[in-house]
């Protein structure tokens, strides 16, 4: 299966329906394709909106799930992102469309090695993908405008919170791994952080220290 003009029409209208509605979102999810960052036996199913194992027992997101995140994180042209957990690179990919700069990362080295193969094929200029313990985010490069997790933490790690800029939105999912997670939104104010609950998700764990070669 190809990303053709069919193909496109009714990934966006699963899209649609899941909530996506974003206009800028669904450009950007319209530009990206999602088979570039599925491998091997799952290339095929690239475009049904499930999540799909990628290397080291990682997972590339369902794409209503990646929409809904996008949506929530509310980037504008003018944003620097910072992302944690690379995966496939997809999110980023999609990141990429939407904000000034993305600094993506990622514990396992094979994956961000990967990544950056598809986003250097690509030609995508403007993200950045380095391996390190994403849950203390990317302190040379701080504050962030926007801040997004693909990984679940009991709680909003200290480090990232600390490098979000005030006006800055945060995404991540919060939970026990082994239980239901929240997608949350937190907003940094001049006095404090603001949280929203967004929906039941279901992530991998954030880990932290970097993962075996």
């Amino acid at each position: 299966m190809t990303f053709d003009a069919a193909t496109k029409m009714q990934f966006l209208f699963a899209l649609r329906s899941k909530g996506v509605t974003d206009a800028r979102v669904l450009t950007a999810m319209e530009q990206v394709d999602r088979a570039d960052y599925v491998k091997g036996t799952f290339a095929d199913r690239a475009y049904e909106d499930m999540p799909l194992p990628i290397a080291c027992g990682q997972t590339i997101s369902q794409p209503s799930v990646v929409g809904l995140m996008t949506q929530a994180l509310q980037v504008t042209a003018r944003d620097k992102v910072l992302e944690v957990g690379t995966g496939s690179g997809y999110q980023a990919a999609i990141l990429s469309k939407l904000a000034r700069r993305v600094y993506t990362v990622d514990r396992y080295r094979r994956l961000v090695q990967a990544a950056r193969d598809v986003f250097e094929a690509k030609d995508i200029t403007n993200i950045t993908a380095f391996t390190a313990d994403g849950s203390y985010g990317f302190a040379e490069q701080a504050p962030f405008d926007r801040i997004l997790l693909t990984a679940a933490a009991e709680d909003p790690p200290g480090p990232l919170l600390a490098q979000l800029r005030v006006g800055g939105i945060m995404v991540l999912p919060v939970g026990q791994s082994d239980a239901v997670q929240s997608l949350i939104r937190v907003t940094r104010h001049e006095t404090g952080y603001e949280y929203d609950e967004l929906r039941a998700v279901r992530f991998v764990p954030l880990l932290e220290g970097l993962g075996p070669e």
